[in-house]
């Protein structure tokens, strides 16, 4: 413990140095640009300024990339909440209760719980780093194909209370969701599958983005303009010490689920090909599940901006732990850093630690300045973020539509997915219109593709044998962790039925 705490002060000392600092402040302030801008994300973002790296020292470039990948993780909630677009796909589920709480003139509190829950995320997930990084790495790889898909069950399972009570349309809405995934091509036999109409642009797929961007972009904002008739009053939101004192005492209405999320993001975060999305997903699902007034999510609850928050950030720094001591990014993101990290000669692993202390300790110092530097800066500039929400909605309207179509295009550089966009907010309306919950089929997207690759290479290990699932600890242990999940609200119903039935 003691050399740990010598090395890590070692790291900080490091971090404070004038140059590396500069490169925190610079990569936080990047990252909240790249972060809120819909399309981007961390992964484009660090891919776009790596080369940049090149002409600094290799310990400041890591420094720099690493902030970078924290800001982008508290960007991502500014367009959610302001304009009702995930800035990428760790975004999505603080859109289900920021973007009401922004309709409701609630938005300062929205971005200041964010901002809190992401600081006690990262946080959290920093010092877990810093104290059990060599074990946490070595229990990840014990996660094969089986625990992965048992995972996925398990962050299925949180989907029951995000649909409401309408249970068939939850179900349908989820089975739309995975037939929307499933286009492209057959994972293990490479044949072609839902390539609607011989259409050769289906067989890339359909992106996550267009889709999220789509639903909650283009269709949120049809469903705005109907339901109000075209006669839009946004609340203005005075941005004062007291209402943001005010704001700071009401940490204690989301502090649980901020909990929750924190660790539960940076358990997820270290497995292989899991990171922030699926655990930003679970922690409000779960969060859900657990609230006294699990009715309110959905419809402006901070507890729902404050789980996902506290996940994505915590995630993100997890999904470091197997990339520094074992090679193996956690993320795409953190893949992009170990290709930074082999060109600027350095060779991820456990020997790391050992042959270049210093930059791995200046690395973990550079998580702690630039989790405290993210929150000051987010805080500082709410009053900013809150000048989106002054514009009046007939100006509101056509950004929104821009930044949709550029944030698609951006991304995927295909007009076909920028019509296909157009068609999903079309439908995303639609079932907004027809009171199916969109959430689920959001959730069914991300996570379908990763379901399927583990089912599919469990069962082939196993030769079709099911029993492969419930044979080895850690799955079975998240099958029955999911089933009580799956249990839990509906046993909660049946005894308020019985409360209420007359004696």
């Amino acid at each position: 413990m003691e050399t740990i705490l010598v090395s890590l002060g070692a790291g900080l000392l490091q971090a404070f140095e004038p140059l590396n600092l500069f490169m925190i402040v610079t990569g936080c302030l990047a990252g909240l640009f790249v972060g809120a801008m819909p399309g981007l994300g961390s992964v484009n973002g660090v891919a776009i300024l790596l080369p940049v790296t090149f002409l600094v020292p290799p310990t400041a470039a890591i420094i720099f990339l690493a902030a970078l990948y924290y800001g982008a993780m508290y960007g991502g909630a500014i367009s959610s909440i302001t304009l009702g677009i995930p800035g990428s796909s760790t975004a999505v589920a603080t859109v289900f209760d920021g973007r009401p709480m922004a309709q409701e003139g609630r938005a300062d509190q929205a971005l200041m719980a964010a901002a809190i829950a992401s600081f006690i995320g990262g946080t959290v997930s920093v010092v877990l780093f810093t104290l059990f990084a060599p074990p946490l790495a070595e229990f990840a790889l014990k996660f094969g194909p089986q625990e992965e898909f048992a995972l996925m069950v398990l962050a299925f399972a949180t989907f029951i209370g995000l649909g409401g009570d309408d249970v068939p349309k939850t179900i349908f809405s989820i089975l739309l969701g995975l037939v929307l995934a499933a286009v492209g091509f057959d994972i293990i036999s490479g044949q072609p599958r839902l390539i609607f109409f011989d259409m050769v642009e289906f067989q890339r797929g359909i992106g996550f983005l267009v889709l999220a961007i789509g639903i909650y972009g283009i269709g949120e904002m049809l469903w705005t303009l109907e339901s109000t008739n075209g006669k839009i009053t946004m609340h203005k939101v005075n941005v004062t010490w007291s209402r943001m004192k005010e704001n700071m005492r009401g940490i204690g209405a989301y502090i649980n689920s901020t909990w929750l999320g924190s660790f539960l993001g940076f358990f997820v975060g270290t497995l292989p090909a899991a990171g922030a999305t699926p655990a930003s997903l679970m922690s409000y699902g779960l969060a859900k599940t657990f609230s006294k007034n699990p009715d309110s999510f959905g419809k402006g609850n901070v507890a729902g901006v404050a789980a996902p928050e506290a996940a994505n950030n915590a995630a993100s720094t997890g999904s470091m732990l197997p990339m520094i001591t074992l090679g193996i990014p956690g993320s795409p993101t953190t893949a992009i850093l170990l290709g930074g990290m082999i060109i600027w000669g350095l060779r991820p692993g456990p020997l790391l630690f050992t042959e270049s202390p210093d930059f791995v300790w200046g690395l973990i110092g550079s998580m702690y300045i630039a989790n405290v530097a993210t929150v000051l800066l987010n805080l500082a500039l709410i009053p900013i973020f809150i000048r989106v929400l002054a514009m009046p909605f007939s100006i509101l309207t056509p950004i929104i539509f821009v930044l949709c179509v550029l944030g698609v295009f951006a991304t995927t550089d295909r007009m076909f997915d920028t019509w296909i966009m157009l068609l999903i907010g079309v439908v995303g309306y639609l079932m907004r219109k027809l009171n199916y919950p969109v959430a689920p089929a959001v959730l069914a997207i991300v996570l379908g593709p990763l379901a399927e690759r583990s089912l599919r290479q469990s069962l082939i290990s196993s030769q079709g044998d099911v029993l492969t699932f419930f044979e080895r600890p850690i799955s079975l242990t998240c099958i029955l962790i999911a089933v009580a999940l799956i249990s839990y609200p509906l046993v909660l119903k049946a005894l308020r039925r019985r409360k209420s039935a007359p004696a």
